[in-house]
Parts: structure tokens; C-alpha cells; sequence
């Protein structure tokens, strides 16, 4: 088998309890026939327009010369370096693509000025901007990052008397206003199949073109998950699908964090692209679940909440072994495009385990509405409750700053914690410039003894922020904004990066503040030397 799935514990009582009900309902075979009922008469119109990634391995297969006759003719030029400009599924599956491949690919999915003025500078590593070529995808044609790097690099090309025409190439949906734009300035488009939604879009244009552009061998990719379309296909208990879906959707109590754990040999950044499958997809309607990203040594894998769900992504060599030192756990193996396609099946089926219709996402488009008031109003930046060794501190509640110290502050934004709930904290920074920053969620996580999340703002926005906002009341949030002299112009817009990213950060806790979620927001006005002191007031 292409994919393996092993549960033991309370968790196999669960897929065997569950499985039969999915096979008798004839849910695999309905997926693939495109069933949209599936999901009940609310979701249906949306459903009937969102299946086609069940068919993505055929649709798929002509694309793979033409992306390598491309990518043939640019190194030809001497255009060697590959830049993707995307956002939520439209970078996260590339990136894996790349980094499991191991070849070079940068990523655009911020708007942090510094990060995106290092993409469009290059390093000698891979390249400067002569060498580049821009991957612009966006589903809908209108996603305002990647518009915004879109015109940046555009505007640097011209300042080196380069023309941008052949140096821009663009994956989105027909007749998008990207598309036409794209078109009419000459450059190459591919059409993506315009009923398959972002998140699942991995094994379409959206996944294979800056990917195969980078030298990843993507038709290696579609043949391994044509060698899974049978298994997932058919309505049998031994459908890797369905045993997925039971283990991480179903039973009474029902586990809604999913805490993902890989090896990292194999596949490379997997679980951050199940993050956003499966948060965007089944957090709605108060409920969901809800993927924390972990490594081997995490706090909560030894604290083990009782509604944490562990799921292993591992080499098919530690399977056993594993699997009696950690019972009750889910362990996955398979290759990179088994695992694309499996995650996808068993994400939809989890959504009609839990009553909701996956394909949509009706609470993104709060955050970014509310951050084009912001942007429109251009308001005056509220006072902080406090500064402490430079690090500015806002809080959603005037109480959650009663203590008047950053450890304080954190200390009560615990205790609005509950016993099922989580924290998500959002890093609205240039990750190039502090990733160490990121591990002050497994310090949190230990701090607090509740599931953490960690997300690099505004890419989250794209993925988790549709839980944050429409799942479960039950998440407390802290925000990390940084003050930068470092800034860049959006040519043609009223507004700059800087402006921007800070318009996204408080947007969005003005939306989650509105509904009810505790947040506070840190803003490090020396982003370099102050992560040390958030390191050690999350301790």
C-alpha cells in the first residue's frame, strides 16, 4: 500500500465503531462519483462546485511537460531562481513539495517589508533578481498579498531595466481579474480548475507549477498519488481514508485537538500544510478541530490533554515500534502524494462526521474587511496599557493588564484558558529576521499546560484564522507585532507594507475581540533583543 494508517488504544474502538457507518453510507464512492449531498442540503450547492481534486491526478497530467518545457527555457535564459507569491494552500503545498524534494524555492506569504525586500533582493545562494522568476497564485484573482509582492517585484525588475513580462508567471482560476491582467501584459498563465478550493488545490497548478519550476519532480508526485486513488476510492474498512477520518472526527467524547508529530526525514513541512486543510476546513459553526503543530519533544506530549489527539507522520521503518511505545495513537506513513490525497478524502469525511460543510470558509473575509477599514481610515495607533523593556503591551480587556507586567499579562491570559480550550499565538514579524521567535510556543505550551498553536501572520489569516474565528469559543490569543524603520511601497496603492501588515494585525483582533476571544498584543519595538525578553516573561 502506498499509505499506511495504524491506531491502537481507545482510538481503534473509535475507527471501528465509526468505519462500518461510513462504508454502509457509501461515502468514499460517493466523493469520487461527486456526491454533493454528502455534506446535507446547506452545503450542497457549494459542494457541487468544490470536487474536482478528486479528479486532480488525471486534470493534472498535461500540465507536467508544459511546466517542464518552461522551466527548461528559463534556465536556458539563465532564470534559475524561483520566487511563489501565494497565500494559505497556495504556498503551503508547494513549499512541502520543495522542501521534501529538496529543491530551492522562496516564499512570498507575508507582508512584513524586510522579508519581502530580502525576496525581491536574493542572496547568493540562489540567485539575485536577475536570475528570479515570480510565481503569482491566487485563487480568487484579488488576494492582496500576493497583488502587493506581485507589484513590488514588478517594480524592481523596471528599476533594473529588466521587462517583467516573461518574468511573471500566474496560477489562478479563469476568468479571475488576475487572469485578464495577466493575459493582457503578456504573461504566462495557467489556468487552475476553478472547482477545486484552495486548500485542496495541491495536486493542481496551484501545488505543481512553482514546485516543478523549482525541479521538484512532479510527475514522480501525481504517480504516487494515482497509485492511493483505488484505495480511497472504494467503500471497504480498510480505506485509509475513512480509518483516518474516524481517528481524528469521531467518537463521543470527541479529541478536537489534533497534535501532529513528524519524523521530519521523509516529508518535509507536512503537517503545516494538514494544518490548514483540516483548521479551514471544519472550523465553523462552533466547532472543528483543531492541528497543533508539534515536534518529538513538545510539552504536550508529555502533558497528553485529554482532548489532544496524537497523530504520528512517520517512516514506514518505526511503524511497530511506535507504535507499542505510544498507544492510542495515530500513526500515518506514505509517500508525498498519497499523503496529499488521503488528507483530503479524510478532511472531507470529517466534515460530515461533524455536520458541516468543509469546502467553505464564511469567517476569512472578517479579518480582512476589518483590515481594510483600517487601511481606508488610516487611525491614529492606540496608546499601550504599558511598556516593559521596550516591548509595548495592549490588551482586548483592561483587566488582562491589571498586573502591570508582561509576565503578568501573560500569567491572566492563561487563566482565561478553559479546561478545553487552546492558545494561538500570532507572530506578525519578519520571520527571516527572528525565527527564533517561533519557539516561544513550546515555552507557552509548558508555561500553560493547554494545546498551542503558533502561526507567522498574515499567512495564518489563510488557514487557522477560519477556526480562530468560527470554531470553538475556547481560544485566547497573543499577538506579536513588531516597529520597524524598514519599509517598502506598494506601487499603485495608498498604502505601504508596513501599513499594511500592522492593518492585517489589528484587524483581526479587533474581529476576535468582538467575538469575545481574549487577546493581547506585544509590539517589539527592537524585534532582535526583545524576543529574549518575551522568552523569558512566557517562562
Amino acid at each position: 500500500m502506498s499509505f499506511e494508517i495504524h491506531v491502537s488504544g481507545h482510538v481503534a474502538e473509535v475507527v471501528e465503531e465509526t468505519v462500518p457507518r461510513l462504508v454502509a453510507d457509501l461515502v468514499a464512492s460517493g466523493i469520487t462519483a461527486g456526491d454533493a449531498d454528502l455534506w446535507g442540503p446547506e452545503a450542497a450547492a457549494e459542494a457541487a462546485n468544490r470536487l474536482g481534486w478528486v479528479e486532480a491526478v488525471s486534470v493534472s497530467r498535461p500540465l507536467v511537460p508544459e511546466i517542464e518545457a518552461l522551466r527548461r527555457d528559463l534556465a536556458a535564459r539563465g532564470i534559475t531562481r524561483v520566487v511563489l507569491a501565494g497565500m494559505g494552500g497556495s504556498s503551503l503545498a508547494p513549499e512541502v513539495i520543495a522542501r521534501t524534494s529538496g529543491v530551492p524555492l522562496v516564499i512570498v506569504d507575508t507582508t512584513a517589508p524586510g522579508q519581502v525586500l530580502a525576496a525581491i533582493d536574493g542572496d547568493p545562494e540562489t540567485g539575485g533578481l536577475e536570475q528570479t522568476v515570480l510565481v503569482v497564485s491566487s485563487k480568487s484573482g484579488s488576494t492582496v498579498e500576493t497583488d502587493a509582492a506581485r507589484r513590488a517585484f514588478a517594480a524592481a525588475w523596471s528599476d533594473l531595466g529588466i521587462d517583467p513580462t516573461d518574468r511573471i508567471v500566474v496560477v489562478t482560476d479563469p476568468g479571475s481579474p488576475l487572469e485578464a491582467e495577466a493575459r493582457a501584459a503578456g504573461h504566462r498563465v495557467f489556468a487552475a480548475d476553478p472547482t477545486v478550493g484552495g486548500r485542496y488545490s495541491a495536486l493542481t497548478a496551484f501545488g505543481l507549477v512553482p514546485a516543478g519550476l523549482a525541479g521538484a519532480d512532479i510527475g514522480q508526485l501525481l504517480d504516487e498519488a494515482d497509485a492511493t486513488l483505488l484505495e480511497v476510492a472504494v467503500d471497504d474498512p480498510r480505506n485509509p481514508a475513512l480509518r483516518l477520518a474516524a481517528a481524528i472526527a469521531g467518537g463521543r467524547p470527541r479529541r478536537d485537538k489534533l497534535g501532529l508529530v513528524s519524523d521530519g526525514t521523509h516529508i518535509v513541512g507536512l503537517p503545516d500544510w494538514i494544518e490548514q486543510l483540516v483548521a479551514e476546513s471544519t472550523g465553523k459553526g462552533g466547532t472543528g478541530i483543531l492541528p497543533v503543530v508539534l515536534t518529538p519533544l513538545s510539552p504536550e506530549l508529555d502533558i497528553l490533554p485529554a482532548d489532544l489527539q496524537i497523530v504520528r507522520l512517520v517512516d514506514d521503518a518505526v511503524h511497530f515500534r511506535l507504535l507499542e511505545e505510544h498507544p492510542g495513537e495515530v500513526l500515518v506513513s506514505g509517500s508525498l502524494g498519497a499523503q496529499f490525497l488521503v488528507w483530503e478524502y479524510a478532511t472531507a469525511i470529517a466534515g460530515r462526521l461533524l455536520g458541516i460543510d468543509p469546502f467553505d470558509q464564511p469567517d476569512v473575509e472578517a479579518a480582512k474587511t476589518a483590515a481594510r477599514g483600517l487601511l481606508e481610515s488610516q487611525p491614529q495607533i492606540t496608546a499601550p496599557a504599558f511598556v516593559e523593556r521596550g516591548v509595548e503591551v495592549r490588551v482586548s480587556d483592561p483587566s488582562l493588564a491589571a498586573s502591570g507586567t508582561l509576565a503578568g499579562v501573560l500569567a491572566e491570559l492563561w487563566t482565561r484558558v478553559a479546561a478545553d480550550g487552546y492558545i494561538a499565538v500570532q507572530a506578525y514579524v519578519d520571520r527571516g529576521a527572528v525565527p527564533q521567535l517561533a519557539g516561544v510556543r513550546e515555552l507557552i505550551a509548558a508555561d500553560a499546560g493547554r494545546p498551542t498553536t503558533f502561526g507567522w501572520g498574515p499567512r495564518f489569516l489563510h488557514s487557522t484564522g477560519q477556526y480562530h474565528k468560527g470554531g470553538p469559543a475556547n481560544g485566547v490569543f497573543l499577538q506579536i507585532t513588531e516597529r520597524t524603520d524598514v519599509d517598502l511601497e506598494i506601487p499603485d496603492r495608498p498604502f505601504t507594507f508596513g501599513r499594511l501588515i500592522e492593518a492585517q494585525a489589528a484587524g483581526d483582533a479587533a474581529v476576535l475581540a468582538e467575538r469575545g476571544r481574549p487577546v493581547v498584543t506585544l509590539t517589539l519595538t527592537d524585534p532582535a533583543t526583545e524576543v529574549l525578553t518575551l522568552f523569558e516573561a512566557a517562562q
